[in-house]
This record gives structure tokens, sequence and C-alpha cells, in this order.
């Protein structure tokens, strides 16, 4: 797998997700088992069938794959990739040197339309050749929220709604909870890696702004007005949760504080759902603990020189 972003440890989590055994082998590389369904990952570029790994160097790139079982025919085309830029390869060399390998064992050249496409990738200490199986969606750009019909400042970039969710459990077939929906976002994001999303909010704005980001994006989904510390749904609802908890102001709920506010929506979440992805502007594993939770990661990523998201995974 190669990932993407700077936090291989954030890429590594999202992608157990979709797969088993995921293990970091360099920056940006990872291996796993039991890919299911991996296209919808946000921090992962894409997936190959693994060959072999070896030396990042030409001459035994070239030694692996000549030495390597190859039960393929057909047209093929060679892609080659020095991850983060970290090793200075050249890889159109190595492109030439491996397609030649390919060739001599029977292969024709399509660069346009092959039926198989050999990866290299290439980074700190190791380099890895695979067969391509997918590769991610990549259009998180044309969801920027200064684009979508509702707009608010602060809202969160979909690359990251969309590892959020991932990571909830959002997937065909599953229920997403969004307590604290603002602009819908995240919401969005579960609903296109396929999960039945409902959002709630407390400001009335703020559902019929998300109402209309949901139904530019997706064919469905809710949104209510309602109080994320008394949610209106039965227990386990939910398969997870995900919000973005209010950053360094009082909660808009009169007579109540910010660490009231969500310390009793963390009690209500886990009421209605199994795992939830909290994500504030501080540190929240004490209030995650007092209600219940086992904080069993936590992410702190930088967004700018004054933000800085803390993401914790609660199961």
């Amino acid at each position: 797998m190669e990932l993407a972003g700077d936090s291989d440890a954030f890429a590594v989590r999202e992608a157990e997700s979709r797969c088993s055994a995921v293990e970091a082998i360099a920056p940006g590389m990872a291996t796993a088992r039991g890919v299911d369904r991996p296209d919808a990952l946000a921090y992962t570029r894409r997936v190959c069938r693994l060959i072999g790994t070896c030396e990042p160097d030409v001459g035994t790139a070239v030694a692996l794959l000549t030495a390597a079982t190859v039960e393929r025919t057909g047209t093929v085309a060679v892609r080659a990739r020095d991850v983060r830029g970290l090793t200075g390869i050249d890889t159109q060399a190595i492109e030439r040197r491996l397609g030649s390998v390919l060739v001599d064992r029977g292969f024709g050249v399509d660069l346009d339309e092959p039926d198989w496409t050999l990866v290299a990738l290439f980074s700190e200490g190791v380099a890895a050749l695979g067969w391509l199986e997918t590769e991610t969606v990549r259009d998180f750009s044309t969801r920027k929220p200064t684009d979508k019909p509702f707009f608010q400042p602060g809202s969160m970039d979909p690359m990251d709604a969309r590892a959020l969710s991932n990571i909830a459990g959002a997937a065909p077939g599953k229920r997403i909870l969004d307590p604290m929906c603002g602009t819908g976002g995240i919401l969005v994001e579960a609903g296109l890696s396929g999960a039945d999303v409902v959002g709630v909010d407390a400001q009335q704005k703020m559902v019929r702004g998300a109402r209309r980001n949901l139904e530019a994006y997706l064919d469905a989904g809710s949104v209510v007005r309602g109080d994320a510390t008394r949610l209106p749904f039965v227990n386990g609802g939910f398969d997870g949760a995900v919000f973005d908890a209010p950053y360094g102001r009082q909660s808009k709920i009169e007579g109540e504080s910010l660490e009231e506010l969500v310390g009793e929506a963390l009690g209500e979440v886990r009421r209605v759902a199994p795992r939830a992805v909290l994500v504030g502007d501080r540190p929240w594993n004490d209030a995650a603990e007092a209600a219940g939770w086992t904080v069993t990661d936590r992410f702190d990523r930088r967004v700018h020189a004054s933000l800085v998201r803390y993401v914790h995974v609660l199961d």
C-alpha cells in the first residue's frame, strides 16, 4: 500500500478499517492482508498485490522481478514511484528496466490500457514490487468546504472527514451518526463511503445548511435538530459515530460549559454506538474515559500554527 499524508500512523489506522494486519514498512508504505473495499480510503493512494520487497536500488528490483513467479499474461505497463521523494531514484530508468524483464517473459507493452500494471514503490531502506489492484478515488478537491452550497469557517477538509468516518466504521450497510454535524462535511464523506448517515445539530441554521450539502452529494441521509446530550435514538441504533466538538468557546446550550457539553455528549454517543471518533482542539481523554470509553488511539494533527486537532478513537 502506498500511503498519503504526513502521518503514517494515522494512515495505517484508517487502513485498518478496510484491512487486517496493516504494518508500516517504510515511510509512505505499508503491507496488509484481508483488503476489503479499499477504494474509499483517504490516506491510501493505491493498493497492490505484493510480489516482494528488496533493497531500494534498480539492480535489486530487477533481480527480484526476474526471480518472481508471474502467473499472468497479456499487456503490461510499469509505474515506478519515489515515495515522498526520499530516495532520488530515476523512476523512468526503473520502468524501462522492469519493463524489459516483463517483455522478455512474453508480455506486450500498453501504456494506455494495459491488462496489468506493475507498481514499483521506493522509500527509505525498502522497495516493493506489486501488481496494481486498486487506486483510490482522489476527488476530494471537488468537495472543498468553500465550494459547497453551505459553508462556515472552520469546516473540516473532506480528506480528513473521509478518514475519520472510515475509522468510525463507515462502509456499505453501516449506520453512522454525527451528533454535532455542523455543515455536514463528515456526513457527506461517510455517505460517499457507502454508509447510511444521520446528523444532529442544535442550531437550525446548521441543520438547514447540512441538508443542502447532503442533497448536493448524496441520494440519502438525514439531519435533524436536536441536543447531542439527549439524542432521540434507541440504544445501539448506530454502528459508529464521529463528531467534531466545538473549539475554544462555550457551548450554545445555556448554562452549560463546553466540558459539560462534551462529557454528556460522549455518554449519549456511547449509549447509541459501540465505537466513536471524537475530534477537538484539546485532549478529551479524561472526559472520554469518564463516559465509559476506552481511548484506543489518539492522533495530534496540526492544521496550522494556531490549531491542532486531537483525534480520539474510542471503543
